[in-house]
């Protein structure tokens, strides 16, 4: 019986505090094994390799991509180097800080001198750059990975911990396995009873967990090793508690800490854009039946939040309101469309090329919503395709934000109009409701000005008035 235990970039980079929380505390002997972690990089570092994932401030990758000049990489990759050696002497001294050193930059120089002859390789017309910017992608992601990882194991050995540094980068490996193949082949050999495995969020494989799931690798690697291994329980550790709303807007006296849910609520959370875990990463324990338990990683001893397959509250209730700001709604009438269901497809794919990610969608008998997250260049771009390939529609374009009540069971009665009273007393207007015959969440369009009060009002209105106490449902 053992755990797999994911741990984030932002509680990576408060490394110490989880020496003292998760990773030991005060574990001794047999308590400190049975027990995989999965690692991300440093908070901050695979923004730097790639792009941040916010702004789209160009990371190492980006510049490469982009191929203007060879300095302009080569800058942003000795600015990662100069964090990574900065994060090693934070970590260490001596020794130690050179070890994590030596093993970093060998990476860095591995990956910079692969970068620079398929540069080399893409100036002669027989070879195109761009056939190869997915595993580069992917080599650059890994080095935040590995540099995490290695230094956790280095810092668990120093602690007396008989850690174990796997390293599924697939660095210098010869042919790629399959993603089942790759994580069998370095856990089958180990004693989880006497060893600690450490491993890298990023895994090396011939499917290419970039090209599915981009920045949402580890998510997958973490949930492969879970169900390959057989795991009891998969761990997932945060900064915070999964909560009825975010503290930041609602206040942290007002919010409840959600002890029980299931995969449906996790789900509706991914849509949002605020994931527990990317569905396609949750399918895996769903089927095996494993359970998922987020985490605060600086509260151990809090029991968190539990998701499971078959859950349902006791008695109907809104577990979290959730949302998300920057929402484009993409409207097009057209008197054409009646009836046409190549409409709906046609736009859809055109969206899904563009990078453009569907929220939600609503329609009439002549007229279809699209509500879209993604860069304003890409929507921007949609709008005038949109309006080459029908000339006769009317495309309107209105950035709004959606809050959601999200529930396992939301058959809560009146709902509807306690959720609309709720709005109305704080002088917002709703642009549009949405809510499915699966019971499980209930969307509002707002304008996006109106977001954080429409998530106060309805926070107060089906949350805050049940008087829950701590913990909506124990875990």
């Amino acid at each position: 019986m053992h755990t797999v235990e994911k741990i984030g970039g932002t509680s990576m980079s408060r490394f110490s505090e989880l020496m003292d929380t998760i990773l030991i505390g005060n574990r001794q002997g047999a308590d400190l094994y049975h027990r995989i972690f999965v690692v991300s990089a440093y908070g901050g570092i695979t923004n730097l390799l790639l792009e941040h994932k916010k702004t789209g401030e160009p990371g190492v990758y980006a510049r490469f991509a982009d191929a203007e000049n060879e300095s302009a990489w080569k800058e942003s990759l000795n600015h990662v180097r100069h964090e990574m050696l900065n994060k090693n002497a934070e970590l260490f001294s001596g020794q130690d800080r050179l070890l994590a050193d030596q093993f970093i930059l060998e990476r860095i120089k591995g990956a910079e001198n692969c970068m620079e002859n398929l540069q080399k390789l893409c100036s002669v017309g027989h070879f195109q750059l761009k056939d190869h910017l997915l595993r580069v992608r992917e080599m650059l992601a890994s080095l935040g990975e590995t540099h995490s990882a290695f230094n956790s194991v280095l810092a668990l050995k120093n602690a007396g911990v008989n850690a174990t540094f796997v390293d599924l980068s697939g660095w210098h490996q010869e042919q790629p396995l399959s993603l089942d193949e790759m994580i069998s082949s370095h856990f089958e050999h180990l004693d989880l009873s006497t060893q600690l495995p450490i491993a890298t969020g990023y895994a090396h494989c011939s499917e290419g967990v970039m090209r599915t799931f981009d920045r949402g690798y580890s998510e997958m690697t973490f949930s492969k090793i879970a169900t390959v291994t057989g795991a009891h329980e998969a761990i997932i550790h945060k900064e915070y508690h999964l909560s009825s709303a975010d503290p930041a807007v609602v206040g942290l006296e007002k919010i409840v800490t959600i002890g029980r849910t299931n995969y449906d609520v996790a789900d509706q959370l991914s849509n949002l854009g605020m994931e527990a875990i990317h569905p396609k990463a949750a399918k895996g324990l769903r089927q095996q039946g494993i359970r998922l338990r987020i985490k605060n990683a600086f509260e151990p001893h809090h029991a968190g939040t539990v998701i499971s397959n078959d859950y349902r509250s006791a008695k109907p209730c809104v577990e979290i309101i959730a949302g998300r700001r920057n929402v484009f709604a993409i409207e097009i009438f057209d008197q054409d469309m009646l009836g046409d269901s190549n409409y709906d497809i046609e736009l859809a794919r055109l969206l899904h090329q563009l990078k453009l990610y569907i929220v939600n969608r609503d329609s009439d008998a002549n007229s279809i919503t699209y509500y879209v997250a993604g860069s304003r260049k890409m929507v921007n771009r949609a709008m005038r395709l949109i309006s080459e390939a029908y000339q006769g529609a009317e495309v309107d374009l209105k950035k709004v934000a959606i809050v959601s009540a999200i529930g396992s069971d939301l058959k809560v009665s009146g709902i509807l109009a306690r959720t609309v009273s709720a709005l109305a007393d704080a002088q917002i207007s709703i642009q549009a409701l949405h809510q499915s015959m699966r019971q499980v969440e209930m969307q509002c369009v707002v304008n996006d000005e109106d977001y954080e009060s429409a998530v106060k009002a309805m926070h107060y209105a089906l949350i805050e008035k049940e008087e829950h106490g701590d913990v909506i449902c124990a875990a």
